[in-house]
Formats: structure tokens, sequence, C-alpha cells
């Protein structure tokens, strides 16, 4: 058998492409290079990256691909066209695939020194290069994901070069047993752990391995650890569950909160700290039925919730609340759900709002209050004035229950009535100065929501001073924080029905965003394309059912694949890039 060799080297610098209407800046085309090559640390030279969170860095220098993969991929996809790059490889070679290479095995090629570190994770960019859509699936699925180098020292190659063993690591893992560990169903943990022995395997890859042996050894629940976003990490049953109203409560000028208590005698189930319950509301005039998404904003409790709801002036679920609804009516609520829950451990606690976005912060206040935390807890709101400051009275009456509790609160515009420090502590908004002023710990964990405006200030003034961006935890009104990687200049709008709504077929009902629009298999092909036509903030990579990256809460009703996911999926949530709808269905975005 000849020895393994370098057949092309490939760069290419990232480019803006056109694609579903959108821009994408991506570093997928890359191109034959005649003569010898730098390599470098971080990458080759004339080569780049587009998309810096999902490709490049240390760990993936250099992606490498097999010229026999190309080959089983000309007779699988009857394609006679491909060249070297095809794939975005830096080194298509010869020799070396993926059921034989180890995490860990060292090679040269000409003067430089490579370790291999992980299987390559593909996104849906390699389908628009290849033109085929199912490329990310496909190539994971096929056990050739081809595999990124380390440079372990800088040098020079070239097409033909030799590739020449130097060593390898003690625990023995092809890049496919390590890629198929991960997405397949199969997550032994005995395997898990071999792999979490193999020093040179990425972080990334080592942490979605310990995320899936924690989830096995706590029970968390079905679908796989490794992948699932923050975003759908606590998945819930579907439906709903008739819960009567049995107190109805004015907080403030605007906000106003619902008692709500089941009438079968059986323990609701069980919330965290921070989380909210999806309410379906009648129809009204004519209309499809709402479905809002609520904080709990009480204690923690299973024979009661409480959520509390501003009524805005053209708020069509508010005004509804506020006029139709009365103690002893019934409301339909799902379980509680969302992954902006309250941290276990000892570091300081800042609960930071405005506004309403007092709501799940106001909830962490009840648990810690009840566990009398000995942790330092800071409460800080902003409100316009006292006529709409809610919960003002209740919080003063938590605070005591913590030993090191501390209270401060901006008003905008206060009142004529309005007392410092009866009512509040200081004039204006919430800003770096405040922080400065009290005194926030620069390693506390924080959690944040208010309206969009408030959002978008608060957390740079969270980074200057001095506060890790991955301590700050935020809870945005209409879903997650949108992830579209490579994708530039794309407009943000309010979510909005799509401009060819029908008046027929299953109706898709997004309850974060407020949106329900119809079906129509024609216009799309799964529930993330529909998403999008609302403009309806949407996280996905892959969009075969591979990454899990657009994972989601399905709060009710019933989907189908096409194409299957890889791995199951946690009970209770949807992959929405690969599936469409069963009659009417209500997702969590």
């Amino acid at each position: 058998m000849a020895p393994p060799r370098l057949l092309s080297v490939n760069v290419g610098l990232p480019r803006d492409i056109e694609w579903k209407g959108r821009t994408v800046h991506t570093g997928i085309w890359k191109a034959p290079l005649s003569g010898r090559c730098r390599v470098r640390r971080l990458n080759l030279d004339g080569d780049g990256q587009g998309d810096l969170a999902g490709h490049g860095g240390e760990q993936r220098a250099v992606f490498v691909y097999q010229i026999e993969s190309y080959r089983y991929w000309e007779e699988q996809l009857k394609r006679t066209d491909l060249v070297h790059g095809n794939f975005g490889e830096n080194f298509t070679i010869e020799g070396l695939p993926d059921d034989v290479v180890c995490i860990g095995d060292r090679y040269q090629i000409g003067s430089a020194l490579f370790e291999v570190t992980q299987p390559r994770v593909t996104c849906y960019r390699v389908g628009i290069r290849m033109n085929e859509p199912r490329m990310p699936a496909l190539l994971t699925s096929s056990g050739r994901p081809g595999f990124y180098f380390r440079v372990l020292r800088e040098g020079e190659v070239g097409a033909g070069d030799e590739i020449v063993k130097l060593g390898e690591a003690q625990d023995r893992m092809t890049v496919a047993e390590i890629n198929a560990l991960l997405y397949s169903p199969d997550h032994a943990p005995n395997r898990l752990q071999r792999a979490l022995q193999i020093e040179a395997l990425s972080p990334g890859w080592r942490g979605s391995f310990e995320a899936l042996l924690q989830s096995q050894a706590t029970g968390a629940g079905s679908g796989n650890a490794g992948l699932v976003p923050a975003a759908a990490a606590h998945a819930v049953a579907p439906g709903f569950r008739p819960l009567a109203v049995t107190a109805i409560d004015d907080e403030s000028a605007d906000v106003l909160s619902l008692t709500l208590q089941g009438s079968d005698g059986q323990p609701l189930p069980a919330a965290l700290p921070g989380q909210y319950v999806v309410v379906r509301l009648p129809r009204i005039a004519g209309g499809p039925s709402l479905f809002r998404s609520y904080s709990l904003s009480g204690d923690l409790s299973t024979d009661r919730y409480r959520i509390s709801v501003k009524v805005e002036p053209n708020g069509a679920a508010g005004t509804y609340l506020r006029d139709h609804v009365r103690v002893g009516d019934t409301l339909d609520v799902s379980s509680p759900r969302g992954s902006f829950i309250l941290q276990s451990g000892e570091r300081p606690i800042v609960l930071l709002s405005a506004g309403i976005g007092a709501t799940p912060v106001l909830a962490m206040l009840h648990a810690l209050a009840a566990a009398r935390s000995t942790r330092q807890v800071w409460w800080l709101h902003g409100a316009r004035d006292r006529q709409h400051h809610p919960f003002a009275a209740e919080v003063r009456g938590l605070m005591p229950a913590l030993a090191h509790g501390r209270s401060f609160i901006c008003f905008s515009s206060p009142g004529s009535g309005d007392k410092i420090p009866d009512d509040f502590d200081a004039t204006g908004h919430l800003s770096r100065s405040v922080f400065d002023q009290v005194g926030l710990p620069r390693d506390a964990e924080v959690y944040l929501c208010g309206p969009t405006r408030f959002m978008a200030e608060m957390k740079p003034a969270l980074v200057a001073v001095g506060l890790a961006p991955e301590r700050i935890h935020v809870e945005i009104f209409n879903g997650s924080e949108p992830i579209t990687p490579g994708v530039v200049s794309a407009a943000t709008r309010a979510p909005h029905l799509p401009q060819d709504d029908a008046d027929s077929g299953p109706l898709v009902s997004f309850a974060r965003s407020g949106i329900a629009a119809h079906w129509k298999a024609s216009a799309y092909q799964s529930i993330l394309e529909l998403a999008e036509a609302c403009d309806v903030p949407v996280r996905w990579s892959c969009r075969t059912g591979v990454c899990h990256t657009c994972e989601s809460g399905l709060v009710s009703g019933e989907v189908v694949y096409g194409p299957e996911p890889l791995d199951q999926l946690a009970e209770g949530n949807v992959l929405v890039c690969c599936s469409q709808p069963i009659g009417d269905v209500v997702v969590d975005l």
C-alpha cells in the first residue's frame, strides 16, 4: 500500500454570497494552490474562516478530507464535477480514512507537525458549496466527516508531500468512533469515559461528552445532552392543563397578577425559579387562540402558580386578561419551561431588571429568601415612578430574609410624591455608574431581564465594569437570542405574519413571539422556514437534523420529520429545521 500523501493544498479567503435572500459570509470556497504554502498556528497563508465561532481557532486550524471519500460521494451523489477543495478542506489527502485515524495521532507533512483534534462539525454552508442541502447530515451519518489538525510546529507544505506518522495517543479512538459517539443514538458511558481520557480531544467535544455523562449519571431525561442548546435544556411534556383563576391583584398602574390553581386536587408540575408558562387564551373577535408566555413571579409551589402581566395600550392578551378574566374563570396553562433559571453555587447574585422584567428574577428572590441564602444578593430594578413600580412592598418584605441582601431602585421620572429613600434610591436609569456606586461584585452571576433597549444597554455596561460575559444570564421576552451563523446584514424586524399567509391548513403558533401562521406545504419545507418567513427569532446551524441547535420546546401538537434526526431529541422538544406539523402546533419560539 502506498504511503499517505498530500494531494492538494486548498485555500480561500471568506467571501459574501447570496443564499435564500440572505447574505452569508463564508470561507467554504477553497481552491488548490500551486507551489508550497506556509502553515501557521491558526491557518494557512492565504486562507481564512468566515465564522470563527464554528470554524477555525487552534483546535480547528486545518481541515483534512480524503480522496477516497471524494470517490464515495461521486458514486453516491452521481456527481462527476467534484474538485479538490469542494468540501471546504485545506488538505485533500490520499489515505488516512476516518475509521483508521485516531484523535491524538501526530503527523509530519513537509516541515510542519500536526495533531488530530476532532471530527469536522458540519453546517449548512457545506450544503451550499456542494449544491446539496442534505450534505451536513450525509457527511455525519456516513461516518466520513473528515477531521481537523492542530498545528504543533509551523512549516511549509505542498502537494505531493508524504504524510509521516510520528506518534499517537495512548487511548485509541478513531475519528469515526468519536463522531458516532456524539451524533448517533449510542452514547455508551464506558466509551464516553474512554474519549475523555484522550488529551488531544478538543475542548468543545470534551464538553459535549461530559454533558452526556452527567445527564446519564443524574437521569436528567431523554435527548442528547451533548448537543441540546441551553434554551431547550429543560424539556417538559407538551399540552395544556385547565387552571382556575383564584386571585387577581393589581401590582401597579399597568401590571396585574393572576393566581392559578388546579381544580382536580393533583399537584402542579414543579417549576424552577425563573421559568415561565405558556397560556392559551380563547379566540378573540373570531381570530385564532392567543398564546403568550408569562414568567412565574411568585414563590415555588406545586399548589398554585402566579403570573404577572403588563397591560400594554394595544396589547391583545393583556387587555383580554384585564377586561374579560375574572376570579373563578379557567385558563389553559402549560407546564413550566425555560432555561433562565437560578443556578446553585456560592457566587454573589445580581438580580437586574426593569419594568415587567422583574417577574422571573422576583421568583429567584423568593427562592433565595425561602432558603435564607447567605450568598450576597443584589436586587437592582428600574421603573418610571412609584405608580409603575410593581412588587415594591413584596421585595421589601423578602430582603430581610437574606443575610447579605441589598436593594437599589432607580426611578426615571419620579412623581412629586415619590420620596428617597422610602420609594427609590436614585433618579435616572440603571447604568455603569450605578454599578460602580453600589459596588457590584465582579465575580457575580447576573440574571438580567427587561425591555429590549434596556437589555441592549445593560450587557455591555456589565462587561465594562468587569463582569464575565458567560456569567450574564438573560431572559428575552420574545424568545432566545437568534443563532444564524454566517448570515450578515440581516435586518431585524418584529415578528409578523408572512406575506402569503393562507387561511387554511395547520396553524403554527410561535408562543414567545405572539405569531400564529398557517402551514403551507407548497411554500415551506420545515417549521424553521415558516418561522423565518415570520421573522421569528430562530437558532440553527446544520438545517438537516444533526446539530440540534434549533431544538425548541413543543408546547402542544405533533410533528413529523423529513429528514429524520440522527439522534433522538428530548421528549417534549422539536427540531424545527426538519419538522413539519401534523395539525395545529405551538412551538416555544
